[in-house]
């Protein structure tokens, strides 16, 4: 199945589509750090990325015409800083709002299928009108903003003819949010995918269950013991002493007993287990794994727990106000995180590397998608996809650009 990847950043949401079996037919950022990252890594022949078509251009003036062949399915996590809670808020007013290109893409290509990822606070009450606005673009791609049209009066249009019951959607719509630690991430990172199916298609699909949780894990380690002994940790140790904010949940669980029906949610000592310690010259042998002095706390800024999933990663358009990028050790201070442990942490494979200093890698790391995450998602849609392709009517096989359009009313 072959797909078109936007805004691919670092390469997160790309690897996990092309884990899931989905075969790249262009790969456009327009960021050169990152595409210097995918370079590297196309020379070092890593798999993960090896012979992916890499367009380093602006999604704004990307030509869908020069692709050649039909595309299954349209990816990308349009920049999400329009709509972070850590960022300016300017929404639809951002001029990095890449959402009418994400649109655009699906109308010219009409894939069978799309997924889009961005941050949750996409969602707030605050971008709710502009949210449901992406959406009604998403199901009727081919109504068009008309020239000098404000987005309100395209909303409106899209309303009304949405409810005037003229047909089906062109697309069929859902979007949730999910904590990446829920599907095996070893971090807390709660972002909005969107996911769509052409109509004509007739698929029936629901997002991906949870396969992890934070109950599992408080069983593994204040019930019976099991996390501490995966790392060696012996009952001797300090950090074994059962936080206030678990001790009632505790003594349910030692009072009753529960089947659990999920793994246990992965942490950031999981993450970077058989590391080396940065400051050590055995770390010289791991790639982009040097050590970065300065690490300090103060209020609002704490860094992440050890046996916890870490702290959402985060770009930073003026730095990381919580921490983020740093976490607490055994001894209670406090070290940056390497960027191969971040990378860890984004569930990237170790062979891969990221070009660039410190500061600008870690920025590459805290807008990607986890690898892992977004292979989850594009797994299922897959799944979906392979299964209607058998007893697809003759008339969806000829193609998507034969799809029937309503007029731009």
């Amino acid at each position: 199945m072959r797909s078109v990847e936007l805004f691919a950043g670092a390469g997160g949401l790309a690897i996990g589509m092309a884990r899931a079996g989905f075969q790249h037919a262009a790969v456009v950022e327009w960021d050169h750090d990152a595409c210097e990252t995918f370079r590297l890594n196309q020379r070092h022949h890593a798999y993960a990325v090896e012979g992916w078509p890499l367009f380093e251009a602006d999604a704004r003036t990307f030509d869908f015409s020069d692709i050649k062949t039909e595309i299954d399915i349209v990816s990308g996590g349009p920049p999400c800083q329009p709509f972070s809670t850590g960022g300016k808020h300017l929404g639809q007013k951002d001029d990095r709002n890449m959402f009418p290109e994400a649109v655009r893409a699906v109308r010219e290509l009409m894939p069978k299928a799309f997924i889009f990822e961005n941050v949750k606070g996409l969602t707030r009450e605050t971008f709710a009108s502009y949210f449901s606005h992406i959406i009604l673009q998403l199901q009727y791609p081919e109504l068009s903003r008309r020239k000098g049209e404000s987005w309100l009066h395209h909303r409106a249009r899209l309303e009304q003819h949405h409810s005037s019951n003229k047909g089906a959607a062109t697309y069929n719509v859902l979007f949730d949010v999910l904590n990446a630690a829920d599907y095996g991430v070893p971090q807390k990172r709660e972002r909005v995918f969107i996911v769509g199916f052409r109509s004509d298609l007739g698929v029936r699909w629901s997002f991906p269950r949870p396969t992890h949780s934070e109950e599992a894990l408080v069983f593994a380690k204040w019930v019976d013991g099991s996390y501490w002994r995966e790392h060696g940790i012996g009952q001797h140790a300090g950090v074994l002493s059962i936080p206030d904010r678990a001790s009632k949940r505790v003594q349910q669980l030692r009072a009753r007993p529960i089947l659990l029906n999920a793994e246990r949610w992965r942490t950031t000592r999981d993450a970077i287990k058989g590391l080396p310690d940065p400051e050590t010259t055995q770390a010289r042998s791991v790639s982009n794994h040097l050590f970065t002095a300065g690490a300090r706390t103060y209020v609002g800024h704490t860094g992440s727990r050890l046996d916890e999933p870490s702290k959402t990663l985060k770009a930073g358009h003026h730095g990381v106000p919580g921490g983020e990028n740093m976490f607490v050790k055994d001894d209670g201070t406090v070290r940056y995180f390497t960027v191969r442990e971040a990378a860890r942490l984004q569930t990237f494979p170790d062979e891969y590397e990221f070009s660039g200093a410190w500061g600008q890698t870690m920025r590459q790391l805290g807008n990607a998608v986890p690898v892992k995450l977004a292979e989850v998602v594009a797994q299922s849609v897959a799944t979906s996809l392979t299964a209607i392709s058998k007893n697809t009517s003759a008339s969806a096989q000829r193609g998507p650009r034969n799809v029937q359009f309503r007029s731009n009313s």
